[in-house]
């Protein structure tokens, strides 16, 4: 089969011939018909990401159709369209990962090739809605937004939500799942067209964060937040609890603009606000994200498909952030 490699920091991805995976009991090899970037597969491919091994395949997001199944008890999964859940070995308590918690595509080789294997349990039905670019857009960003929001902040109908830079993946997905649950939703940007394309998804309005007063903005506009979304922190993060209303929560699950300075923690137990980090999602945030999804027939967004082989093209979107939604691969 063919693969994108990595084969050593800041060198290209190969695309070339790699052994077909063989499968143990209780796996399945899907054929890929499309995977989806992720940050996390820039930062790798920079040398910026724990545990990096070469050579390596990428990719935590895919779809495609059950070709083998390593034992009779999955058989039913034989030529089933499926999407991949990338959070695996999530271990015992929902509250945080363990210690064998591990991301699809590093270490074990991921999407971006003809064939991936992969646990059978992490296999779920495609959604019917969506096509196959949309169905592999979703599952490690859709998860990671879903989580934030409602496993984390406990989303209510009728909060008030932030989401700090919409344009990521994540960004994308925690504004229309916190509008299916029927809330007012906010966001900062660092373009006009981005914040306007986030308004066509039914964002209430947004601020760009370049700007000087961007938190007087947000504050003129919509007072304060109950639930806010924050993967970048910086240097601005303490703005940030300004913003929130008492008793706000603040989810994190990046931070992609470094590390905050220190917190004004009287302004943190006056307000009796939470600050809350979260990665990825457990089975059940998956199933619920699903059940989401299906109920509301909500449809990824994707800012542009790619050739496999094209994938190098994609990877230096990623980097310049310039994408709004997902970067998908088509085999």
């Amino acid at each position: 089969m063919k693969a994108l490699v990595l084969e050593a920091k800041d060198q290209p991805l190969a695309w070339k011939e790699v052994e077909k995976p063989t499968l143990q009991p209780g796996e399945a090899l899907v054929k890929i018909k499309a995977a989806a970037l992720n940050r996390r597969d820039y930062w790798i491919t920079i040398g910026r990401y724990a545990g990096i091994k070469y050579p390596t395949i990428l990719g935590s997001d895919g779809a495609g159709l059950v070709a083998e199944v390593g034992s009779d008890a999955d058989k039913d999964w034989l030529n089933k369209e499926v999407i991949i859940n990338p959070s695996n070995n999530w271990g015992d308590h929902p509250e945080f990962q363990g210690k064998d918690f591990t991301i699809l595509g590093l270490p074990q080789d991921g999407t971006f090739a003809e064939y991936v294997k992969i646990k059978a349990e992490y296999l779920h039905p495609k959604p019917t809605h969506l096509t196959w670019e949309q169905a592999a857009a979703l599952p490690l960003a859709g998860l990671t937004a879903y989580r934030a929001l409602f496993t984390k902040a406990k989303l209510h109908k009728g909060d008030k939500v932030l989401i700090i830079g919409v344009g990521s993946g994540t960004g994308t997905f925690a504004l229309q799942w916190a509008k299916a649950a029927g809330c007012q939703v906010f966001v900062t940007s660092g373009t006009g067209e981005k914040i306007e394309m986030a308004k066509k998804l039914g964002a209430a309005a947004g601020v760009s964060y370049k700007a000087q007063d961007w938190v007087q903005q947000l504050q003129q506009l919509a007072g304060g937040f109950d639930v806010i979304i924050d993967s970048a922190i910086g240097p601005e993060f303490d703005k940030v609890l300004d913003l929130a209303n008492p008793g706000a929560r603040i989810v994190s699950f990046g931070a992609t603009a470094g590390e905050s300075p220190a917190l004004p923690f009287r302004k943190i137990f006056w307000k009796q606000l939470q600050i809350l980090g979260t990665t990825m999602g457990t089975k059940t945030d998956f199933e619920a994200m699903l059940n989401l999804l299906n109920t509301h027939q909500i449809v990824p967004v994707i800012d542009e498909v790619f050739p496999m082989q094209d994938a190098n093209r994609a990877i230096k979107i990623m980097g310049e952030s310039s994408q709004f939604g997902k970067l998908v691969l088509q085999v």
